[in-house]
């Protein structure tokens, strides 16, 4: 389905719903290259929503490693179940309900993406510190700038290294009448860090 070495896969090509968020393309490539994930790694994609970032995570960690996509919404797992069958990708594991209890009893993690996680961001970063092994990276995407605070306050607390925020504004182009306008999207805050 995507026959491409490089993330970034368009977001028509995933089986959507009005129900349940997507990680847009270009976010969804800049939280993947903050990651720094290598072939036959473990990551965890909390608040997995339609699956975007777990379908090119897996396409990333290669059949040698492997995704564990969790979230709490039935329309959530339904979608990424559908965008797993649909992009061909064996190294996918799903787990529905509570990301706080869930990863508990899961192995170490190379890499965690955080998304919607329902305002539990603060409690499942300070959960994941636990999960990741020494040098993983968390990803965490933001919109609310409450996030956006409190994510830095505990990433600080638990003496996360490397601490990067990055913020995008994407912009994409749609046809009109008369021509080609851009149209903005909401910002997005990125956080990525390493643990010590």
């Amino acid at each position: 389905m995507w026959n491409f070495k490089t993330p970034g896969i368009p977001d028509e090509l995933f089986e959507r719903t009005d129900k349940v968020p997507i990680t847009k393309e270009e976010v969804r490539v800049i939280q993947l290259s903050k990651a720094r994930l290598s072939p036959g790694q473990t990551v965890y994609d909390i608040g997995c929503g339609s699956g975007s970032v777990s379908i090119e995570a897996a396409l990333q960690v290669e059949k040698s490693g492997k995704v564990i996509a969790i979230d709490y919404d039935d329309n959530a797992i339904e979608l990424t179940k559908k965008n797993i069958e649909k992009f061909g990708v064996s190294n996918i594991t799903i787990l529905s309900g509570n990301a706080k209890e869930k990863i508990l009893n899961l192995e170490k993690a190379d890499a965690i993406f955080i998304g919607g996680t329902g305002g539990d961001t603060q409690e499942i970063i300070e959960l994941s510190q636990d999960k990741l092994k020494p040098g993983g990276r968390i990803v965490v995407g933001i919109i609310l700038i409450e996030t956006l605070c409190s994510v830095l306050q505990t990433l600080d607390k638990l003496s996360f290294e490397s601490v990067d925020i990055t913020q995008v504004t994407i912009s994409k182009s749609r046809k009109t009448s008369t021509g080609t306008m851009m149209l903005a999207r909401n910002p997005v805050t990125i956080i990525s860090a390493t643990k010590a």
